[in-house]
């Protein structure tokens, strides 16, 4: 399906013009979402900008299990734009997909560790409910000190707001995770399961586009 908004395939201004570049340049090509709704709204380029530099060099927790909780709201809300960026960014990070690939498995999976498990339900539920069980919290904080989880919650947060972009615009996967993989001479994986399954804590964990 196509966007909602048409793409503008020429930035406006000298900022967006950057920008577009910038995109080629990290990803291989202009994200749509860019050319949909930064492009009519310059401003949340800035914003985006200023998101990725929080994510990318100023949180503790590991690359790894960031991504995974971007992925695994994006699986949840259905925006296959922002689970396909994911997934490339773990590419570029040299980070491997087989976490990537289980994830709806996560809660029985042997390659997910305990810490990885209660971070992921807390992710599932606060995106599902905006709100977390005493239960969940706590296995949380047996695994994450207190900066942890406040880093934990901001990334849900950041990335449930880039899903609200993605699915009320129709913006799908742009391809760019095959992309990442083209560019280091790898195929993309295949997934070892395409059905939705349940978390340990009984919370669906369907990974599906958008």
């Amino acid at each position: 399906m196509e966007p909602r908004l048409s793409p503008i395939e020429e930035p406006p201004g000298v900022m967006m013009k950057i920008a577009y570049a910038m995109s080629r340049k990290m990803l291989g090509k202009v994200m749509t979402p860019m050319k949909v709704a930064y492009a009519r709204v310059p401003a949340l380029t800035r914003l985006s900008m200023s998101m990725a530099k929080i994510m990318d060099g100023k949180l503790t927790i590991e690359p790894e299990l960031r991504l995974l909780l971007t992925a695994q709201a994006s699986a949840l809300n259905g925006c296959g734009f922002c689970l396909d960026m994911s997934q490339a960014m773990a590419v570029q990070r040299g980070v491997g997909l087989e976490k990537f690939q289980a994830l709806s498995e996560y809660g029985t999976h042997p390659l997910f560790s305990e810490r990885e498990r209660a971070a992921l339900d807390y992710v599932a539920e606060a995106t599902r409910r905006c709100q977390v069980s005493d239960e969940t919290f706590e296995r949380l904080r047996a695994h994450f000190d207190d900066q942890e989880i406040v880093e934990i919650t901001f990334v849900n947060a950041a990335e449930n707001f880039y899903n609200l972009f993605g699915g009320p615009l129709r913006i799908e996967s742009d391809g760019l995770c095959a992309l990442a993989l083209d560019r280091k001479g790898h195929a993309m994986p295949r997934p070892e399961r395409s059905a939705p399954q349940t978390s340990a804590s009984g919370v669906a964990s369907e990974m599906r586009p958008g």
